[in-house]
């Protein structure tokens, strides 16, 4: 499926002023438009929310609807709970104390029934034998539901593996679940998940998002396959986990450069749609104790309404962006003048660099491999010239705007705050936001493929 800008009926032409800029601001509008994209008419809001959260269903340390009303209580519109090849919807399922008290530490019964009265908590047995009933996605979408506040989101972390090599992909707005299916390669199992959360999308007549999570972790994902992979739209630019290489090392790329890689790739060699970068938190601890924590990374999507079939819209048009904790108020690319423009939050005490990034047309293409003794070649992503992901330009400020001038396969926006991150996932970080790659269409129009 191809995507397209959509430009709204009332655009205007950018100025070179701020205060034409910021007048433009809440009449143009961005939408990366598919089967059925917002009129004219119809409002959209920016909603935040998380699509990579575990629980005690699989590896996480805390009870689901604890989780839930963590994500509710600090403003979250939306959550999926992601546990490693399972949906929570088994009512029968029950956890001894002592495991309990094992992996979320020795005041996590006592928090429980601090944070809910009545009859809400079920426990049956006595002493070693104490048993606590895991909370279902249907009990928790009972409870914290709110029609245009907050809503829960099915969602599994599809783990697979191939060799030594996990592949972990989430999928999101299932109906059932969906069993890792393996292949022979990294990108014969990514095609092979993707298909079927395809058909369970046909089959259902709803519409699922599956995301590639964490190419880094295992260094089991490479830019290549990424980009050979044009069935895959999405992948996660920001996670939490500390565990996951997001910087990469002297042997393989970070986490951000794998998607400049294969986005070059994608455009250039396939005549592809590029891929989506999400933020996410990949939480599995709740108790401050370290490790993957929550609130960290999200999405911010902008959608006509919160319901599922309202996000999973705006997501698979694209018009959605990445934070690890900078606010973005706008994000307006005008067809017309191709000029893409950032209006940022300003917090108290922040200043804001924007980054504009992308590849040259007439990028060096020479590339050569990495070589890590045990490893084939073909599992380390390639070298390649500073020409891919090379910085356009870097504006300072609240508002920073990017005039392409044709020689562009696409441009992205990197927007890093001067603040450090409040509870950093790697050495040195800054809250930051990242936009969707723009401007690439021209070079794959006509590609059947991404129709």
């Amino acid at each position: 499926m191809q995507f397209h800008f959509r430009i709204s009926a009332i655009t205007l032409l950018l100025t070179t002023s701020i205060a034409s800029i910021g007048q433009a601001q809440s009449a143009l509008t961005q939408v990366l438009s598919v089967d059925s994209p917002p009129t004219v008419e119809e409002k959209a809001n920016w909603y935040k929310g998380n699509l990579h959260t575990h629980s005690f269903w699989s590896d996480g340390n805390d009870f689901p609807d604890m989780i839930v009303k963590w994500y509710a209580d600090r403003d979250y519109n939306f959550l999926a709970l992601t546990d490693h090849n399972i949906l929570s919807d088994d009512p029968e399922r029950w956890l001894e104390e002592a495991t309990i008290l094992k992996r979320g530490g020795e005041k996590i019964v006592e928090d429980y029934f601090a944070e809910f009265t009545g009859d809400w908590i079920e426990a049956k047995g006595e002493g070693d034998e104490r048993q606590y009933r895991l909370k279902t996605f249907e009990d928790c979408q009972k409870r914290f539901d709110s029609p245009g506040n907050f809503l829960l989101l099915t969602g599994e972390e599809i783990s697979d593996r191939v060799d030594k090599y996990p592949l972990h992909m989430n999928a999101t707005n299932l109906a059932k679940l969906l069993r890792p299916v393996g292949g022979e390669t990294i990108r014969e199992a990514m095609n092979n998940n993707l298909r079927a959360a395809q058909e369970q999308a046909d089959t259902e007549g709803r519409e699922i998002v599956v995301h590639l999570n964490h190419p880094n972790f295992g260094w089991a994902v490479t830019a290549e396959d990424l980009a050979f992979v044009t069935l895959e739209k999405f992948f996660e630019v920001y996670n939490g986990h500390p565990g996951i290489n997001h910087l990469g090392d002297e042997k393989h790329q970070s986490v951000e450069r794998i998607w400049d890689i294969a986005n070059t790739i994608r455009i250039d060699k396939m005549k592809s749609a590029p891929l989506l970068g999400l933020g996410t938190d990949d939480c599995h601890e709740y108790q401050g104790r370290g490790g993957s924590q929550p609130g960290r990374g999200w999405i911010m999507v902008r959608a006509t309404e919160l319901t599922s079939d309202s996000l999973m819209q705006a997501i698979n048009r694209g018009d959605f962006y990445s934070s690890s904790g900078v606010t973005l108020t706008e994000i307006v690319f005008d067809n017309e003048t191709q000029t893409l423009t950032i209006q940022i939050e300003a917090a108290e005490n922040e200043t804001y660099t924007t980054q504009f990034i992308g590849t040259p047309t007439d990028y060096d293409q020479e590339t050569s491999a990495n070589k890590i003794e045990g490893e084939p070649t073909d599992r380390i992503t390639r070298k390649y010239s500073a020409d891919v992901g090379k910085v356009f330009a870097v504006v300072e400020g609240n508002i920073a705007t990017y005039q392409m001038t044709g020689n562009e396969l696409y441009v992205r926006a990197l927007i890093s705050s001067s603040s450090a991150h409040a509870n950093p996932s790697f050495k040195n970080q800054v809250k930051q936001a990242w936009t969707q790659p723009v401007g690439w269409q021209k070079w794959v129009e006509g590609n059947s493929s991404n129709k």
